[in-house]
């Protein structure tokens, strides 16, 4: 069994949940990730780790040579004042990565916009309506450009709302965090990060180049509908709504204007995967039985 020697630019709670599916499911790989901290080295699970620093304005030299020593790259760095940092480290340093066998980009289901509570596919017009979504489809871009030109192994996975063990609506709710927006016909998708990292590890083995895959659950809803359910969880009262002119938050207001289902047909046929779980239902009562 060959050794995986894996680099990720970012070291989130997607990258952290995809490392541990490799080690829970006994694959032998090296690792070598990003951060904005100056270089050192931390433990992860019992594994001792090398974090280089990377960001916009400085980058530590020693990447070079593990990038062009490694085979799978995973980038989960949101663009930066509005480019992809990664995407002109490698075009300027590199002409090709002739290890690499497979880079995924985590892009966001905001590149679709507001398609008034319809459903999306990977096929729908990407006409986003945020400053992030226009981001998002601007790096998936100039990703698809590199890769023509250095012939790199490209998919884009596009990501709908993540929720974990430690970020969650009953988090929330406990916390008195949560605000409900009074919206007719808001749907949104969302998907636990077990899910992303499941789908992650499953297509170490089933890639195909310039593909992109929404990854999102089986059910897109309200927020209203996922909170009431949280609260009965809890025996919380639901928060009072409020109308979206009274949210502060410029990111929430942008989450309210779109309204969308996304539809994961295509990354459950291609990845002949079965979400372990399917709905809000089944995670939020997974997180209530394990954690609350």
């Amino acid at each position: 069994m060959s050794r995986f020697k894996i680099f990720c630019f970012g070291f989130g709670q997607v990258a952290e949940s995809f490392i541990n599916k490799l080690i829970d499911e006994k694959k032998d790989f090296d690792l070598n990730i990003t951060s904005r901290q100056e270089t050192h080295q931390l433990e992860f699970n019992k594994l001792k780790i090398n974090s280089y620093q990377f960001d916009n304005k400085k980058f530590d030299a020693s990447i070079k040579a593990k990038l062009e020593k490694a085979d799978h790259i995973l980038i989960s760095i949101p663009p930066v004042d509005g480019k992809d940092i990664v995407v002109e480290y490698i075009d300027t340093n590199f002409k090709g990565i002739k290890n690499c066998k497979w880079i995924t980009y985590l892009s966001a289901t905001s590149v679709y916009g507001d398609h008034k509570g319809e459903w999306v596919n990977e096929e729908s017009p990407t006409k986003p309506t945020s400053k992030n979504g226009a981001e998002r489809l601007n790096a998936e871009n100039a990703w698809k450009n590199l890769s023509n030109k250095i012939k790199l192994p490209l998919q884009i996975f596009r990501l709908a709302g993540i929720y974990s063990r430690d970020l969650n609506i009953l988090k929330r709710l406990q916390s008195g965090q949560t605000q409900i927006v009074d919206k007719k016909n808001h749907f949104f998708s969302r998907i636990h990060v077990e899910d992303i990292a499941n789908i992650l590890f499953k297509s170490l083995d089933n890639f195909k180049n310039r593909e992109i895959y929404n990854i999102c659950d089986d059910k897109p809803a309200p927020q209203t509908e996922v909170a009431e359910y949280g609260a009965k969880l809890l025996k919380l009262d639901l928060p009072k709504t409020i109308k979206l002119e009274e949210l502060e938050s410029e990111m929430l207001k942008n989450f309210y204007r779109d309204s969308k289902k996304v539809n994961n047909k295509k990354m459950k046929n291609f990845f002949k995967y079965d979400l372990k779980f399917p709905t809000y239902v089944e995670g939020l009562n997974h997180i209530f039985n394990h954690n609350i």
